[in-house]
């Protein structure tokens, strides 16, 4: 017998420190910033001072969005500037912040970074962060997509460093990863909502199980949708079958935010359905996968199999 359990987009209420709401004023997005920054864009980066908010840069941004460069905008409002990023995002308030969580959190997370304005018309946004100190630096490598703007100035002109290529996701050390964190709680027991787990024996990796959730979250990331059915209507348990899989038990967890191999665990943990998953100690062996977004969604989806194979 199969069993599925569900798994929810809860990842959009944990990313950044469970920044799930829509902010309705300017100072909230600031703090989005901030928190992206503290948090290290959920542990990916190392964590970075917070910005001051600078109503100048508030000022550099409105010029911005009416047409002008951006160091001139800087410059122009009187901020002396050295480094400059800009982020524009249409939409609602809540569209800004998860175009900041999820694929510009790198681009907010500058340790060379200092200052930071906004502004916002109708169903747009400008954010502009800068120094007025400092070397200009790359931005940090990472699977996430560049910022729309980003520049770099010296007062020498010299050009900016390149930015380093991009970096391919170390698949063997995410997963290796995820099943430390999960043979941790397997072996000490969790409480998963209103029902407790004692300690559970180790799940192995296992190949086939982690090829089967790089398919599935390579496909809800390139046809946007979050669903443990895929598109063909099969389910956890029949694409793992398709694979060669002897199964006698199946479970999946799927989350869609989550920045980091410990926050996607750690929200797992704390879901009594995904964690019930985690738990059961009839699950042997294990995969897990991500893929990023390339649609509406640009963030990260996350594929977790676990199974019971046949003796």
């Amino acid at each position: 017998m199969n069993r599925i359990f569900p798994g929810r987009l809860w990842g959009l209420l944990l990313a950044a420190g469970g920044l799930g709401a829509a902010p309705a004023a300017r100072s909230d997005a600031l703090s989005v910033v901030q928190m992206l920054r503290a948090g290290g864009c959920g542990g990916l980066v190392a964590a970075a001072r917070p910005l001051s908010h600078d109503v100048r840069l508030d000022r550099a941004a409105e010029r911005w969005a009416q047409g002008g460069a951006l160091l001139s905008a800087a410059e122009r409002s009187g901020y002396p500037v050295v480094a400059a990023r800009g982020l524009h995002a249409t939409g609602s308030d809540d569209a800004l912040i998860q175009n900041l969580r999820r694929s510009e959190c790198r681009n907010v997370s500058g340790r060379e970074l200092t200052d930071v304005g906004l502004y916002q018309r109708g169903a747009e946004s400008w954010v502009v962060l800068a120094s007025t100190t400092g070397a200009p630096a790359a931005a940090a490598p990472g699977p996430y997509p560049s910022a729309p703007v980003t520049t770099w100035h010296t007062p020498s002109g010299a050009p900016p460093a390149p930015a380093p290529a991009t970096r391919p996701t170390a698949a063997p050390a995410l997963a290796h990863r995820a099943l430390e964190l999960v043979n941790e709680a397997r072996a000490r027991g969790a409480r998963c909502g209103s029902k407790s787990f004692g300690p559970a024996p180790p799940l192995a990796i296992s190949g086939t199980l982690a090829d089967v959730a790089l398919g599935h979250a390579t496909d809800m990331a390139e046809h946007d949708y979050f669903e443990h059915r895929d598109l063909a209507g099969e389910s956890p348990a029949d694409r793992v079958r398709a694979a060669g899989y002897h199964e006698k038990l199946v479970g999946e967890n799927i989350a869609y935010g989550p920045q980091s191999v410990e926050e996607v665990v750690k929200g797992w943990l704390d879901s009594p359905g995904h964690c019930e998953n985690i738990m059961d100690p009839r699950f042997a062996e294990m995969g897990i996968a991500l893929a990023t977004g390339r649609a509406s969604r640009r963030g990260l989806f996350w594929v977790q199999l676990l199974a019971e194979p046949k003796a």
